[in-house]
């Protein structure tokens, strides 16, 4: 995407307020999992017969209540605020900046030896725009393992700067996540296991820091689901869905969601669901799957 549109300062605002790892009061009506949690709609997936500013009003139009979306930085804080205000929506997740498609930095910088000046500034303004959105989590890539690196020094250098992104993030009002992403849709993608994810966690300590758990790309990378929730959900603070293997909505592909969506209930997850989809027929009428998929 192209630069950013801000003109205003760079330093992290104070806090607005205390850190959240569950949805506040949502509308009533507001789309949900039949008795389980709220769906945030991904607005780079979502509503794409849309200009980007016009899908806001659409999500809250098909009654989500929170967004997410990958790329906030090509616009300045204070119009996405005014587009969320407008639509009653709150921001439930962005993603750190990323690098060009096709640079080395397209996906983030975390797992980047001696990259981290730009890492880190890179976090500044992630968290910049987290708070000023009122987002509660900032999700921190981790980068295309450099072909000249080892897995050990990847995964110490990327430690070391999740470790740094949690103290930077302590007192704003914003969490750090890490997600696994599967090898066939991001090649050569650091972090691509759940049992890696949750080693970072537990490493700089699962009371500061926490999982985005891609549902999509853990059937992808390891399918067991059912076990994957089991095993995941304590450091889960998002959670993101989409069926193999089209990446379109639940219903649609190999997922048994019945099964899934009941183990995840009975779990009594309380954080948000991002439908991070290709909606297979149009995304209005895609969402018939919230209904059919829990019936």
């Amino acid at each position: 995407m192209g630069a950013g549109t801000d003109r205003g300062g760079h330093g992290v605002p104070a806090p607005s307020a205390a850190p959240v790892s569950a949805p506040r009061a949502a509308p009533v009506g507001a789309l949900r999992v039949p008795g389980g949690p709220l769906l945030a709609a991904n607005l780079k997936w979502l509503f794409t017969e849309l200009d980007f500013e016009r899908r806001f009003d659409a999500a809250a139009e098909a009654g989500f209540a929170g967004v997410e979306y990958a790329d906030p930085y090509p616009y300045a804080p204070a119009r996405l605020r005014t587009l969320l205000r407008a639509a009653g929506l709150r921001q439930v997740l962005i993603n750190s900046p990323a690098g060009q498609p096709g640079s080395p930095e397209r996906a983030g910088l975390a797992c980047h030896p001696g990259r981290a000046a730009d890492f880190r500034a890179g976090i500044e303004r992630g968290l910049e725009y987290a708070t000023e959105l009122g987002a509660g989590l900032l999700h921190v890539l981790a980068g295309i393992t450099p072909p000249d690196v080892s897995a050990e020094r990847a995964f110490a250098t990327y430690v070391t700067n999740i470790a740094w992104a949690v103290d930077r993030a302590h007192g704003t009002g914003v969490r750090i996540v890490v997600e696994a992403q599967n090898e066939r849709d991001a090649p050569g993608y650091f972090l691509r296991t759940q049992a890696r994810a949750t080693a970072v966690v537990e490493a700089v300590g699962r009371d500061r820091a926490g999982l985005l758990l891609d549902l999509y790309h853990a059937q992808v990378t390891e399918g067991d689901l059912v076990r994957t929730l089991r095993s995941c959900l304590p450091y889960a603070l998002h959670l993101q869905i989409a069926d193999p293997p089209d990446r379109t909505e639940p219903g649609t592909g190999e997922i048994r969601w019945p099964r899934v969506l009941g183990a995840l209930r009975d779990a009594g997850y309380e954080g948000w669901i991002g439908c991070e989809y290709r909606p297979a027929r149009g995304t209005v009428a895609g969402l018939g799957w919230v209904a059919e998929v829990t019936a």
